[in-house]
């Protein structure tokens, strides 16, 4: 019998999708993953209390999990700092036969941290925390997935992107047309954030990525703000007058009187491995996941 190869992956929301769905796709898999799917978005639902349920999360948690048959999901609880929602149900594991051997889906609060400290071989998240974590800062605009590899320096981790999933949502430079006009330029692009010098409205935490994928030359004279606490950031960014903020149709942008610019940065879910720790077994890994939108040479 094949060994079984572990992945981290994350315990909710678009990369946990994401990955589940790709596994749909090349496994035979349609009815477990959206089983996984479903369950968890009726949980968010309840969390954010759009939904109500008699039972009380224990139950719900029984109900889901069958812990005799690794073939079906397991799920565990999480704590939520918000009052009154002390525990969230999400993934925990389930195992997959594919033609390659079977994978088992663990799930990690951090799939990219459980790889660093060498927990697993590979792993799937989101492309942002790599940027936040282990990218050096050059001069130069970081754009495309396929050059993260480069910025990673070897002495820092072993783990290295793979491939990316496609499930793009862009950062995306947006500015009003006051501004724009301001300084005369012909949209919110690298070359206006160039030329910019003032605040730049970001959400919390992605200060290293934003100066990765505009470069340090063009943060000269650019100095980080934040929306306010409760307020949208497309509203924090519009009061700034510019920012930097995931977007996929922009809709809530222009509802706030923003011109979508320049998209950065593609904020996707990408397959990671550890090469200190694969081995030839882990080949199903990447033979269940290639040929996919975005593919890296790791070796």
């Amino acid at each position: 019998m094949a060994e079984t190869t572990a992945v981290a992956v994350p315990r909710k929301g678009r990369p946990l999708e994401a990955v589940l769905e790709r596994v749909a796709a090349r496994a035979d898999a349609t009815e477990l993953a959206d089983s996984i799917i479903s369950t968890l978005r009726y949980e968010k639902a309840i969390t954010k209390g759009s939904a109500e349920d008699p039972r009380n999360v224990y139950e719900r948690l029984a109900d889901y999990s069958d812990l005799g048959h690794p073939h079906r999901p397991e799920f565990t609880l999480l704590r939520d700092d918000r009052d009154g929602l002390p525990r969230r149900v999400v993934f925990d594991s389930v195992t997959v036969d594919t033609e390659t051997g079977p994978i088992q889906l663990v799930g990690r609060e951090e799939p990219f941290r459980s790889l660093r400290t060498h927990s697993f071989a590979f792993g799937f998240d989101s492309a942002d925390l790599v940027l936040e974590e282990v990218v050096a800062l050059r001069p130069e605009p970081l754009d495309t997935i396929a050059d993260v590899n480069a910025r990673i320096d070897p002495h820092d981790t072993d783990v290295r992107v793979v491939t990316g999933l496609g499930d793009t949502v862009y950062h995306t430079l947006m500015a009003t047309p006051e501004l724009l006009d301001s300084y005369r330029a012909d949209g919110a692009t690298r070359e206006f954030v160039a030329e910019y010098e003032g605040e730049l409205c970001i959400s919390p935490r992605y200060e290293r990525l934003v100066e990765a994928v505009l470069g340090t030359d063009a943060m000269q004279g650019i100095e980080f703000c934040y929306p306010d606490a409760g307020e949208e950031e497309e509203a924090g960014i519009a009061e700034t007058g510019v920012g930097v903020y995931l977007t996929m149709t922009g809709g809530t942008a222009r509802d706030h009187g923003l011109e979508l610019g320049t998209q950065l940065f593609p904020s996707e879910t990408v397959l990671m491995e550890n090469v200190a720790e694969s081995t030839d077994a882990d080949e199903a890994v990447t033979a269940l996941f290639g040929d996919v939108e975005t593919e890296l040479a790791v070796r």
